[in-house]
């Protein structure tokens, strides 16, 4: 039955996930930005080619990204415990999260810096500014709206990872989806708990495609 109880629950998974989610694509974009970078300056037409260090990390990289998250969850849980003293519960949960996020949002951020324009980046170069700034200020100001838009896709993706991470206590809505729908049977409350986590993704998925749309000096 749908008691006061249920909903306070309800109420507390949406704050679980959105702390879970929240927090991971922040330190996501905390490693991904840096990685997305050294891979696209390193690659063969970056700024810096560098052949050892692209496919040391590309192949970093790809392996954890092959690795389904589940599998990545209970392989990092001697990891989980040791940042945090414990290996279940949204708090927990951040961490596999984070290393999950890193290299797709790495991979995001690498794709979005591979599109400005050689002509802008030669520019640059010619008028002696250094590597870094035409990284700062010239390559990541150039892919703003791409980037913004990956904040987007990456908040979805990191907001399906957290409910797959309620099959093993990982807290949230979708711990309260597998405990009541699938192991109590109470099909409403899983019905409930999967039209927020549609919700949570299209509020802000609009919302960061606004901001995007915004920022680009295209649109007038």
């Amino acid at each position: 039955m749908w008691t006061p109880e249920v909903t306070n629950m309800i109420i507390q998974g949406i704050g679980e996930t959105l702390k879970m989610t929240c927090f991971s694509c922040l330190f996501g974009y905390l490693f991904g930005i840096p990685l997305g970078v050294i891979l696209s300056t390193t690659d063969v037409n970056g700024l810096t080619p560098n052949r050892y260090v692209y496919k040391v990390l590309d192949f970093i990289t790809n392996i954890v990204r092959s690795v389904p998250f589940l599998i990545l969850l209970i392989l990092l849980i001697p990891v989980t415990r040791a940042l945090v003293g414990k290996s279940y519960g949204s708090t927990a949960t951040i961490v596999p999260l984070t290393i999950a996020a890193v290299p797709f949002i790495g991979r995001m951020v690498e794709s979005s810096l591979n599109e400005v324009d050689r002509g802008v980046i030669e520019a640059a170069r010619s008028m002696g500014i250094s590597n870094f700034k035409i990284i700062t200020r010239v390559m990541l100001v150039e892919t703003r709206v791409s980037l913004m838009t990956g904040v987007t896709i990456a908040f979805g993706t990191i907001l399906g990872y957290s409910a797959m991470a309620g099959t093993v206590g990982g807290g949230g809505l979708g711990d309260i989806a597998v405990r009541y729908g699938y192991y109590r049977y109470q099909t409403d409350i899983m019905i409930v708990t999967v039209v927020l986590l549609i919700l949570l993704v299209q509020i802000f998925q609009t919302v960061g495609m606004r901001i995007a749309a915004k920022t680009d000096r295209r649109i007038k």
